[in-house]
């Protein structure tokens, strides 16, 4: 569904993006990742064909945005961070006005009306001036807007910014439900939300990919944890011997018990692996209590991909 080559923006001389590409499949949920000045906004705004890449090309369904940016506009919603809505205007009239510049009608415009307040659940408050709300509710407000006219592609800035933990989860089901319809690519600085709701995960650094990949594939260590009895003679030797182990490191062993943490090769098959030392472990006279995959923390992973980018540009 999009196609980003090579995209490069500069504000000045200065590069905000730096020969970004990366292509993103229909109805996949997309997390953004980057510090502040990372240039998530920057690709942001060339997605939605508010700002031009000084060089590179965004392509949406075939279509060069550069070319066809109200077309695809007509099929995207886009929340940002500091989204300008009218503080003297009511719910009612905003949506009303965001509903006509998306070129709604009729029985299609209520529709979309009721449908965007039902589900960021704006009934109670619709007729409020915008400037007497609280910060959550302007911010369910933004997302309101953002998906009028049942958009194709939605891009969404921080869009937990003001939420209570409630209205968070409420959120997260929100983005759920309407990933079912449309891509979403999400930015945001909560790795829980990462973790919770995205396939994929797009990682800027000083305004260049430094990580592209899905969820699963960052999460998978090549680690296995075993915690066994001690009754075996050398347990540690035992399973450094077999073909998929590359490393065996001793993390405790207290009241009769040896936890393991145990490295597989790049070639191992985890559950031939996992199997291999489950037999090892009991062939070898010892208890086996639990044998689980060590799973990698993300934000971790997101400061090693920040780092080495940054080392490799000098930052």
């Amino acid at each position: 569904m999009i196609d980003v080559e090579s995209v490069t923006r500069y504000y000045g001389k200065t590069p905000a993006v730096k020969e970004v590409s990366f292509s993103i499949d229909e109805r996949q949920i997309i997390g953004l990742l980057g510090h502040n000045g990372a240039g998530k906004t920057t690709v942001m705004k060339m997605l939605s064909g508010y700002l031009e890449p000084s060089a590179g090309s965004v392509r949406v369904d075939g279509k060069d945005i550069s070319t066809h940016a109200k077309e695809i506009q007509r099929k995207l919603g886009y929340l940002p961070e500091n989204l300008p809505i009218y503080p003297e205007m009511s719910i009612a009239d905003y949506l009303d006005y965001t509903a006509q510049l998306k070129h709604l009608r009729g029985d299609a415009k209520r529709r979309s009306l009721k449908y965007a307040v039902e589900v960021t659940e704006l009934g109670a408050r619709y007729f409020d001036p915008i400037g007497q709300l609280s910060r959550g509710f302007k911010q369910r407000v933004g997302v309101a807007q953002a998906i009028l006219g049942e958009p194709e592609l939605l891009i969404l800035d921080e869009p937990g910014n003001g939420l209570d933990p409630q209205q968070n989860e409420h959120m997260r089901d929100l983005v759920r439900e309407l990933s079912g319809r449309a891509t979403v690519i999400l930015s945001t600085h909560v790795m829980q939300e990462v973790d919770a709701l995205c396939e994929r995960v797009l990682v800027l650094s000083n305004g260049t990919l430094a990580l592209d990949s899905p969820l699963a594939d960052l999460r998978e260590s090549r680690e296995l944890l075993v915690t066994a009895s001690d009754e075996a003679d050398d347990l540690a030797g035992l399973l450094s011997r077999l073909p998929q182990v590359a490393e065996v490191c001793t993390l405790d062993s207290a009241d009769n018990k040896l936890t393991l943490s145990l490295r597989l090769r790049e070639s191992a098959v985890m559950d031939t692996a996992a199997g291999n030392i489950s037999h090892t472990v009991i062939n070898g006279g010892a208890k086996l209590y639990s044998l689980t995959p060590l799973r990698r923390n993300l934000e971790q992973i997101f400061r090693d991909a920040v780092k080495e980018t940054g080392a490799s540009h000098g930052a």
